[in-house]
């Protein structure tokens, strides 16, 4: 049983999408990696959240008092303001503006 050229075709542009964007996100995975263990071993302590993720946490926290998990939640928040001031490189894209603006909650 022969395959059309149609089939085949299909079949080879599936194989090189699935492995292209595997190649892809590996590549883009070990840089990002890599860079983060450049600014471990310069530093040895790296920030944790996004500019975003860290608002959301916040905010997070400040709406939900009373779950069990707040305190962690609070801990987790305010380690990663206390690296972002204490350290030079940032893993995520963080201004001097928005360090200085970081509040503990």
């Amino acid at each position: 049983m022969a395959l059309t050229a149609e089939v085949l075709g299909m079949l080879a542009f599936t194989l090189l999408a699935f492995w292209g964007v595997a190649a892809w996100a590996l590549v883009r995975t070990l840089r990002q990696e890599g860079r983060k263990v450049e600014i471990l071993e310069r530093q040895e302590r790296m920030d944790t959240y996004s500019p975003a993720a860290l608002a959301e946490l916040r905010e997070w926290v400040e709406n939900n008092p009373d779950d069990p998990l707040v305190d962690e939640a609070r801990e987790r928040h305010n380690e990663c303001v206390e690296v972002l001031r204490q350290t030079d490189r940032h893993f995520y894209d963080w201004s001097d503006g928005e360090i200085d603006r970081l509040e503990r909650v």
